[in-house]
């Protein structure tokens, strides 16, 4: 077994781009093309093109797909509606959140899961696994699709010059099959960005072409192609979790804030659900530590891991920072006791290698698209 990273459909062309690469969950994926706070804002205000296809996807089809799906995951699959998504979440026996989720529901009996590329391959078996005593298929798709998201205001005029699909009927977390550019594609209105925009679900020979062809419907309307780095501050401006940051696996849902995913009112049983139920009573009896924003009054960045602190005691610690391109001020998403988490709680500080940096404790998200 060798380890050399594994590479998607696009790697050529982000090299030839003059990508600088980095080793994503065992993939080589683009970092950055130029700067990335450049790529930041070109999806604030015009548009971005992403190569996703490091997410795991994972079809689950057959009879009882719904049900076996409703059984291993947090979530109400049966009311998602042909040609919806839904996000969702996995978890463990004792309610630890092994990955967050998007579900798309493709046919009357056909879903597709979409995993984090860390958890693609533990997401994989855990859903065979559970699937098990269910008249139900579970197919590992990852090597069968390339991922492409364009994300920013612009891109539904540019997807628009390509595909006859009806995208102003596409509502936010739906999909449907179209051809863009003369390739078959599964287009989502969905994204981890904060803006509108779309990811487009696509056979992996047909990446290349799909690409070029965005790139030149899009190259007067702004669209530049976009890193990982940028994705990272964009989807943390919008407030949206990192797996293995905002989310793991010592955390349930409801310590997430995140307790309206679990849908305890369906159908059966699931996995996890008698701890999520105790979790979701002691979260209604004592608020869990909850996850806030943090906007730095000075300069210097806090990373995750740091410690928050206030009147010289810890009181949370940093899940993700970074400096916000759209504020143009470091930010980060912490996990704070209640005490201390409404917006405007004065006195709070991170612990930034032994000085305490003043911080605002802000409601999430710290930015939001006028609509």
């Amino acid at each position: 077994m060798s380890n050399a990273p594994r590479l998607t459909a696009l790697d050529a062309l982000h090299r030839s781009l003059g990508a600088t690469m980095t080793d994503f969950a065992g993939w080589d994926m683009p970092l950055r093309y130029g700067s990335e706070r450049d790529e930041h804002t070109a999806v604030r205000t015009k548009a971005g093109l992403f190569d996703l296809s490091h997410m795991g996807e994972i079809t689950v089809t057959g009879p009882e797909a719904v049900k076996a799906l409703d059984y291993a995951l947090v979530g109400n699959m049966a009311t998602i509606g042909v040609g919806r998504a839904r996000y969702t979440m996995i978890c463990q026996e004792d309610g630890g959140i092994v990955d967050d989720l998007i579900v798309y529901r493709l046919g009357e009996s056909e879903y597709m899961v979409v995993a984090n590329a860390g958890n693609a391959q533990v997401v994989l078996d855990a859903v065979t696994e559970r699937a098990a005593g269910f008249d139900a298929e579970v197919r590992d798709d990852r090597d069968n699709y390339a991922l492409i998201a364009i994300q920013g205001p612009e891109s539904p005029g540019i997807l628009k010059s390509v595909t006859d699909a009806d995208l102003d009927g596409l509502k936010y977390y739906a999909g449907l099959p179209g051809t863009v550019a003369g390739v078959p594609a599964l287009i989502a209105r969905t994204g981890y960005t904060g803006e509108d925009g779309f990811e487009l679900f696509v056979a992996p020979a047909d990446a290349e072409k799909l690409w070029q062809a965005l790139t030149e419907a899009g190259k007067d309307a702004g669209l530049v192609p976009c890193g990982l780095s940028c994705r990272d501050t964009l989807r943390l401006e919008a407030g949206m979790p990192l797996y293995g940051h905002e989310l793991t696996t010592s955390l349930t849902p409801f310590d997430a804030g995140l307790g309206r995913v679990v849908k305890f009112e369906k159908e059966g049983d699931f996995v996890g659900r008698a701890a999520l139920e105790a979790a979701a009573e002691r979260a209604a009896a004592k608020a869990p530590r909850k996850l806030v924003g943090l906007i730095a009054e000075g300069r210097r960045v806090p990373r995750a891991g740091f410690a928050v602190v206030a009147d010289g005691q810890m009181i949370g610690e940093v899940t993700s920072g970074a400096p916000s391109p759209t504020l143009g001020k470091p930010i980060a998403m912490a996990y704070v006791d209640a005490a201390h988490a409404a917006p405007g709680t004065s006195g709070v500080g991170v612990d930034i290698r032994g000085t305490h940096e003043p911080y605002e404790v802000v409601a999430l998200p710290f930015y939001k698209r006028q609509k």
